[in-house]
């Protein structure tokens, strides 16, 4: 999509904080019929963890972060709409992480958010007020091949905040129809013209942790909404079969966690592995986090793609890339990634995208995890 060409009417999708902001202001200032819309997702007065003066909630579409996006709104002279999507964040992110804790996995709440809530829900419900396109904060390219009709997703160009990772769930329809202005941007610059548009939240801190688990405490979380009957207790053992001690839930653990196990030891121990159908959590030393390779579940490919050509893949959203191959496998199984040397903590539940050098190509969940 050429956006200094031709005006567009575009939703942008305004989370009160500084990124999204300035996305819309840009729009705005390219000529373009600018929508601000907030997607209330979580009620935070419902947790009573939120009274607490001691508590701390890492927001992202707080009461405080609606008010925020309200004023740039209106300082922008642009219509702005608070849209409920509560149920849906229920169901597609917080069921979805405390099954996949209750599971002994480790889920990404932030892709979920961006694959069913920005890129699903809103997208739908822009197409229907008329809009061309979604455009978010995401610091994210898309480049446009008009010779081979093909949408490339590509990194930002801020190695430290590139959010490319989020969005390997992308499609080819989805990517006609989204928009990232601070892709081509560094952090500073989009402080910058936030200063320049004289935004209130020019300077507003990040939100760094999950938006609806007060204080970042995962189990108490989960302890709080998850049914007690799927809490699965068991055996702390280490990798050479001995039996360490007892827990009180697998989902209090993680593959690659050192602290927080409750085993004293004198030399570092680092969870392994978790088996659900038992409850045993295995540890050991580092020795025992390198693997080979893992299987990936619902696979996914932005675009067509050669697959007998070398991959770096991001296990992680902060994991640097390592480099391998995917094995196309069964119908069950359509696909295993085997490193090129192998590596630590890879952790079921948790995102594996695929990159060729700056294009992200796809990915989807790490699934069975293969030994060294």
């Amino acid at each position: 999509m050429n956006m200094t060409s031709q005006r567009k009417r575009i939703l942008v999708a305004m989370s009160g904080g500084v990124d999204s902001s300035v996305a819309a202001a840009l729009l705005k200032e390219q000529g373009h019929d600018v929508i601000g819309v907030t997607m209330q997702l979580w009620d935070y007065s419902k947790n009573e963890t939120s009274c607490d003066p001691n508590s701390k909630f890492d927001t992202c579409c707080s009461h405080d972060d609606v008010a925020d996006a309200r004023e740039v709104a209106q300082k922008l002279e642009i219509p702005f709409y608070v849209m409920d999507y509560q149920d849906d964040f229920q169901e597609n992110v917080v069921d979805y992480f405390t099954s996949e804790y209750l599971r002994g996995r480790t889920p990404n709440p932030c892709v979920a958010c961006n694959t069913f809530l920005k890129f699903d829900h809103l997208l739908e419900r822009a197409l229907r007020l008329g809009c061309d396109a979604v455009a978010t904060g995401h610091y994210a390219r898309i480049d446009y091949s008009p010779e081979q009709k093909v949408y490339r997703l590509l990194k930002g160009v801020d190695a430290q905040k590139d959010q490319s990772y989020f969005l390997y769930s992308m499609t080819q329809e989805r990517l006609s129809k989204i928009v990232f202005p601070l892709g081509g941007m560094t952090k500073s610059e989009v402080r910058q013209h936030a200063e320049r548009f004289g935004l209130i939240n020019a300077r507003k801190k990040e939100s760094m942790e999950i938006c609806f688990i007060p204080n970042n405490d995962y189990a108490a979380f989960i302890e709080k909404y998850a049914d007690p009957s799927k809490i699965i207790c068991g055996d702390i053992c280490h990798e050479n079969g001995t039996v360490l001690g007892r827990h009180d839930g697998i989902h209090k653990f993680t593959v690659g966690q050192r602290k927080g196990i409750g085993i004293v030891s004198d030399a570092p121990l680092y969870v392994t592995r978790i088996e659900p159908e038992s409850g045993k959590v295995y540890v050991g030393g580092e020795e025992y986090l390198l693997r080979s390779g893992f299987d990936f579940e619902k696979f996914h490919l932005i675009r067509d793609t050669d697959m007998s050509s070398a991959f770096d893949v991001k296990i992680r959203y902060r994991s640097q890339p390592a480099q391998g191959l995917v094995n196309a496998g069964a119908e069950q199984n359509p696909a295993t990634f085997i490193f090129s040397s192998p590596q630590r903590s890879v952790t079921p539940g948790q995102i594996a995208v695929l990159y060729r050098g700056d294009e992200v190509l796809g990915g989807g969940f790490i699934g069975r995890v293969v030994g060294t």
